[in-house]
């Protein structure tokens, strides 16, 4: 089941994000890396963004997503007017493709559709090749010419999913 996260369960998905992109290698300075700790900061991301979360059917969180509804959002680093964006996908490492990135992803897409938006949008590590396959999977297309760096260090491939007009 995909819903909006709770505060109760803000550490717990926070801690879920991080530990997920430690072990995917995702964090260029590992633990200590500044980008952990906005993984663990959900509580300031569901304050300005639509945070998502998957959970089983005992209501075990197993991962999560946050949703960027515009582009002059503040959460917003890749959309451009009339898009969406997601960021921070994340999910639990012993959830891991039982189908449960798709789940969240999807729901997005359908936030956005249904929000009349021409195309969802999002950034990745280039070592993060199961995302890769995942999000060409359902579509999504590689926008090089949107690529960017945040720090020198990392270079975040950017990625387009188009929504067709209603």
């Amino acid at each position: 089941m995909i819903r909006t996260v709770r505060p109760d369960e803000y550490a717990a998905l926070g801690e879920l994000s991080a530990r997920a992109y430690l072990g995917s290698g995702l964090l260029a300075f590992g633990e200590d890396d500044w980008y952990a700790a906005e993984l663990r900061d959900v509580e300031k991301r569901a304050r300005q963004a639509e945070v998502l979360v998957a959970e089983d059917p005992d209501g075990r969180v197993l991962g999560g997503v946050t949703y960027v509804p515009s582009h002059d959002h503040p959460y917003a680093e890749l959309a451009r007017p009339s898009e969406a964006e997601f960021r921070m996908l994340a999910v639990d490492v012993e959830a891991r493709g039982k189908g449960v990135g798709e789940a969240l992803v999807r729901a997005v897409i359908e936030r956005a559709r249904a929000a009349g938006k021409s195309a969802v949008v999002l950034c990745t590590q280039p070592l993060a090749t199961p995302s890769h396959r995942l999000y060409e999977r359902l579509g999504f297309t590689r926008i090089p010419d949107r690529d960017w760096s945040p720090i020198p260090e990392v270079t975040l491939r950017a990625y387009e999913l188009k929504l067709a007009a209603d």
